[in-house]
């Protein structure tokens, strides 16, 4: 039988601790990201400005995105692709995703022929448009993928998909959105009120984002926050995408991603109070309703607990 101590913080007998540990592993693996990396923090880096590649690394991302995309110009692109391969192909410290460009343009062959072979650690896929865009990627490679992170509100077809990662839940990394296409797509002027918060068409993309990414049971990462110097606006924004849902979050400068890594890092007591939860239920394992601290937890609370838990356990790539 499981004994817990009065206050129910600390399990008096290793049965409670082992049924804790357990949990902990369950849900961690239960998780479909990114074969087990942490997404707290993904930094963008311009494919073709090498020499901040290894500045990236220091800055304590959980991952970097090199980018082929939007910050490279047509013609720099062929140096980007051959800095980012000479760079896959020495040995990294930190997760690599490489975006590319979009499947329907003149340089995503170029893209794929040329990192693939690297072995990047995932691929972002701007202007995906649900699962159809996640096979067709599949089949222009020819082969097996690493995971995908889609940004996958790019195009107006592409927020009537947000709801179907599921059936390709396997093969990504997670699912982002991105606030800028968007409204150029469509002729919007912005997607931002005077005070930098979304207008309603744009809150109801980043919900819909968020609701698809848990749906398919993977990483639900933030938009970026484009304002680099406004560090108490970042650790307000960081504040509401976790207070949300999100489990990490885009970053476009070094000096954003420590205060991103805070935000999306569970505190001390939060863990502890997860770990009570648990065991509370650990203990009485025919409860629907329980006291802790003077206040009701229910099995809604149990799942939060095992959330919070899996993202300091990951298992193991």
């Amino acid at each position: 039988m499981i004994r817990i101590s009065k206050d129910a913080r600390t399990p008096e007998y290793f049965p409670a601790r082992a049924v804790i540990f357990l949990a902990e592993v369950a849900t961690a693996f239960s998780r479909r990201d990114a074969g087990g990396m942490k997404l707290r923090s993904l930094l963008f880096v311009p494919g073709d400005r090498p020499e901040r590649f290894s500045k990236a690394v220091a800055s304590g991302a959980d991952a970097l995105i090199l980018d082929l995309e939007d910050s490279v110009s047509p013609e720099n692109k062929p140096a980007a692709r051959a800095a980012i391969a000479d760079w896959l192909g020495a040995p990294r410290e930190v997760p690599c995703f490489v975006r590319i460009n979009p499947l329907d343009g003149e340089h995503m062959r170029a893209d794929l022929d040329s990192v693939l072979g690297a072995r990047p650690d995932g691929l972002m896929l701007p202007k995906a448009e649900g699962p159809v865009s996640i096979r067709k990627l599949a089949d222009m490679a020819g082969g097996s993928l690493p995971p995908i992170l889609p940004i996958a509100s790019e195009t107006p077809s592409a927020v009537f998909s947000l709801g179907s990662y599921g059936e390709v839940a396997e093969q990504l990394a997670g699912l982002t959105w991105g606030a800028e296409d968007l409204p150029a797509a469509i002729g919007a002027a912005t997607s931002r009120n005077p005070d930098g918060s979304y207008t309603a068409p744009y809150e109801m993309v980043r919900a819909l984002t968020l609701f698809g990414a848990h749906a398919a049971g993977v990483s639900a990462i933030e938009t970026v926050y484009p304002n680099i110097a406004d560090a108490d606006g970042l650790a307000a924004y960081v504040a509401r995408g976790r207070r949300d849902g999100f489990t990490g979050m885009m970053a476009i400068h070094p000096s954003q991603v420590a205060i991103i890594n805070a935000g999306f890092s569970p505190s001390e007591a939060e863990v502890v109070h997860a770990r009570a939860v648990i065991a509370m239920f650990a203990a009485h394992p025919g409860a629907g309703a329980l006291k802790l601290d003077g206040k009701m937890i229910d099995r809604p609370h149990l799942k939060q607990a095992e959330a919070l838990l899996a993202r300091i356990r990951p298992p193991n790539p």
